[in-house]
Parts: C-alpha cells; sequence; structure tokens
C-alpha cells in the first residue's frame, strides 16, 4: 500500500442532504406506525393481562424507538444500540407492539453494516448487539420453562409445543439478524465499488483532459515547425535576391528588376504556401497522418526554386520509387526544405546543392549535400535542425548531420520501410 493511500484511507461517501432528508421521514412515518401497531395490539390483547396499560407508555416506546433513525447515517453505532435498548425494555414491559419494533431494529442493524467506514468496530457493534439479544431471549427462554403457571404452552413430551416455540424463535432470530448483517455487508460493498468507479472515472477524465491538452501542444508544435520550414525558405529566398538587387540597382536596373519580380513571386509563393497549410489545419484533412499537402513528389519544383532563387541545385532519384505513408513523405520533403535553406543561408555565394533520393529493398534514403563554406554544428542547434531531428524520429528514421571536410554541409536522412518504434537518433558525420 502506497503512503498516499496509508494516509488518506478509501471512505464511504458521505450521505446526500436528500439521504439524511430521507431518514427524518423514514423515523416519522415509522413512529406513527408505532403508535398505531401498539394500539391495535393493545386492544387484540397481545400479551393480555401482562399488557402495559397507557397509552403514555405505547407513545414513549414508539418515539424512543423510531426517533433515533432520523440521524442513523450519521451515528450508525449509536443508534443501533439506543434502538436495542428502547426494544429490550418494551418487550420485558410487554408494551404490545410485534412488528414496527422488529423493522426498526431491522433498519438500525443494517445501517451500521451499511455506513460504518471502520469495519472493525462495524462488526464488534453488531455482534455484541447480537449476542446481547440472544442471551435475552435465552434469559426469557428459561423464564417461561420455569414458570409454574398452567397459562404456557404445554411442555410435556421431547418436542412438545413449548419446544417447538424456543425453537420457532431461535430459528427466526438468527435468520432476522443474519439478514441484517448480510445485507448491511453488501450495501457496504455496493457504495464502495461504486466509490471506487467514481473515482476511476474522474480520473479517466482529468486523463483525458491531459491528453487533449497534449494533443493540442504538439499539434501547435507541428503548425509551428510547419510555418518555420515555409517562411524560412521562401523569406530566405528574398533575402538572396534583395542582396542581388542592391548590387546592380545602379548599373543592371533590368537585372534589378528581375530580381524583384524573384521577390515578389517568392512573396506570393510564400503566401499560397501558408494560405494551403492553414486551410488543411482547419479541414478534416488536417487531421489525417501528416497533416500536410506536401509529398515527395514535388521534389522537383523545391529543386527548382532553389535553383530559381540563387542556388544551383540538382535532383537525383536512384531506385524504384515505393509507396511511403504520408507523414514519411511529408517529414523527408520538409527535411530537403530546411537542408536547402540553411545551404542557401550560410553556404556562401558559390555554394551549390546536391539532393539525392534514394530507393532500396529496404529503406529509403533522403541526402542534401551542399558545397561551400564549412559551418560548424552549433552548440546550441536552432528550430531547423531540432524540427529535423524531430521529423526523423517522428517517421521512425535516423537522421545524420554535420559539416563536410571539404567543406559544406551533409544532411542524410534514412527511414526504414518497415519502419521501428520511433527514436531520436541522430548523429553528426564527416566527410
Amino acid at each position: 500500500m502506497s503512503d498516499h493511500t496509508a494516509a488518506h484511507p478509501v471512505r464511504r461517501p458521505r450521505p446526500t442532504p436528500a439521504e439524511l432528508r430521507n431518514d427524518v421521514w423514514l423515523a416519522a412515518g415509522l413512529f406513527v406506525s408505532a403508535v398505531l401497531s401498539t394500539a391495535l395490539g393493545s386492544v387484540a390483547g397481545v400479551y393480555g393481562a401482562d399488557a402495559a396499560e397507557g397509552m403514555q407508555w405505547a407513545l414513549l416506546y414508539s418515539l424512543g424507538l423510531t426517533a433515533p433513525l432520523a440521524v442513523r447515517r450519521r451515528f450508525p453505532d449509536v443508534v443501533v444500540v439506543a434502538i436495542a435498548v428502547v426494544f429490550f425494555v418494551g418487550v420485558t414491559l410487554r408494551i404490545p407492539d410485534l412488528y414496527v419494533s422488529n423493522i426498526a431494529m431491522f433498519i438500525a442493524m443494517y445501517t451500521v453494516g451499511a455506513w460504518v467506514d471502520d469495519r472493525r468496530r462495524a462488526m464488534w457493534v453488531r455482534v455484541g448487539v447480537i449476542v446481547a439479544m440472544f442471551v435475552w431471549l435465552i434469559v426469557t427462554m428459561f423464564q417461561s420453562a420455569i414458570d409454574p403457571s398452567d397459562d404456557g404452552l404445554s411442555q410435556a413430551g421431547v418436542f412438545s409445543p413449548f419446544a417447538a416455540m424456543l425453537l420457532l424463535q431461535l430459528l427466526v432470530n438468527a435468520g432476522f439478524f443474519g439478514g441484517a448483517y448480510y445485507m448491511g455487508d453488501r450495501a457496504y460493498a455496493a457504495a464502495m465499488s461504486r466509490a471506487a468507479l467514481e473515482q476511476r472515472t474522474r480520473e479517466l477524465e482529468r486523463e483525458r483532459e491531459v491528453t487533449a491538452a497534449q494533443a493540442v501542444a504538439l499539434d501547435r508544435v507541428r503548425i509551428a515547425r510547419e510555418l518555420h520550414d515555409v517562411v524560412a525558405h521562401h523569406v530566405s529566398a528574398m533575402g538572396v535576391q534583395a542582396g542581388a538587387a542592391r548590387a546592380v540597382l545602379q548599373r543592371d536596373p533590368d537585372a534589378a528588376r528581375t530580381a524583384l519580380l524573384g521577390i515578389e513571386d517568392s512573396a506570393r509563393s510564400a503566401i499560397a504556401d501558408l494560405r494551403q497549410l492553414l486551410e488543411t489545419l482547419r479541414t478534416s484533412a488536417g487531421d489525417a497522418e501528416g497533416g500536410s499537402t506536401v509529398h515527395l513528389s514535388a521534389l522537383p519544383d523545391l529543386v527548382a526554386h532553389a535553383n530559381g532563387n540563387g542556388l544551383p541545385t540538382t535532383l537525383t532519384v536512384v531506385g524504384e520509387r515505393v509507396d511511403l505513408p504520408d507523414l514519411v513523405q511529408v517529414n523527408m520533403y520538409r527535411v530537403a526544405q530546411e537542408a536547402l535553406t540553411n545551404a542557401r543561408r550560410h553556404g556562401g555565394p558559390d555554394a551549390a546543392a546536391d539532393v539525392r533520393l534514394r530507393y532500396s529493398t529496404d529503406a529509403v534514403e533522403l541526402e542534401v549535400v551542399n558545397s561551400g563554406r564549412a559551418v560548424a554544428v552549433p552548440m546550441r542547434p536552432g528550430l531547423g535542425l531540432v524540427g529535423m531531428r524531430e521529423r526523423a524520429a517522428a517517421s521512425g528514421g535516423v537522421l545524420e548531420t554535420g559539416p563536410r571536410g571539404r567543406g559544406g554541409f551533409l544532411v542524410r536522412l534514412r527511414v526504414p520501410l518497415t519502419a521501428p518504434a520511433p527514436s531520436r537518433a541522430s548523429a553528426a558525420v564527416g566527410a
């Protein structure tokens, strides 16, 4: 058992205000029934000449027998003891009630079993009352057996009417108290099962809320990654074109105009990509695996865009194409896009890039190699490298990144065709 469970044991849910009000109504109804039962029993001569005379005793007995039931769920053990004492006194004084007293005693005994959290105390209180009842019953039987009057049942024979009556009383009381004991325990067990089920339901609700919040956070990360890849790619191209336009603005206005047209085209493409991405997120297609509209079939357009924005780039496809999951295609495309963006940004004016897509029998591999300046791996990689690693892990692949010994940078993503469980494996390599 954990420390938390030991410090906070499981308890039965407390009675509701409606249940407490119902107890008051139950006590009032039984009080009226007890008064009527006592009056009718007196008229019927239940105890004959031995019956207690006077309605004041009947009223007092009925009140003492039923009033404690109004608080039976709050103080069940006190209530059962009080009703048992009143029951003893009433039968001893021969108050002519045979039914309501038994009902009140049963309800009190049942309540102890159904509402006392301390199960040891509940057991000992009920056992104590039952033992006292049977001791009192045996004493009463003994007194009846030695009564010299001739008013009682015949005691002649081994199985006389008197012996049969004694045996009947023992059996009825055993069934009466045993039933109250058993039903009380069953009610407590059922209440605890309901409480445990409600607790698990609340925990599942909390877990569902946490899971929903995590899903929203992950979706935001995915959106941020997509936006970063799209915006960084186009803005990087616009920066290169703007620098070229500035360099030739005075001596070659036509070339500057061409560069500005390229900037305009890149801006339009960026807006179109962003609109397409947001439309995908708004529709049900955005909930599909991958959540994007780009695939490896768009690599030639990506290479053409890089060529048109100052980064000579070639595309080589090796092997026979195979169908890949949308998620893998989206992630490989975005890795190629990010790698070309970084090559254009950091490779210098003489940089060139080569994109190779290889299909083998067991894996598909994307490799983006660029020439130009050798760039050391940063101590704190930016969102681009982090995003590439996350995409590799989400695809179940391995990402290798690192500077080349003869200049430039290498990005290689290898995804098994039967992808293992996603991992965040990545390694730096040198050529």
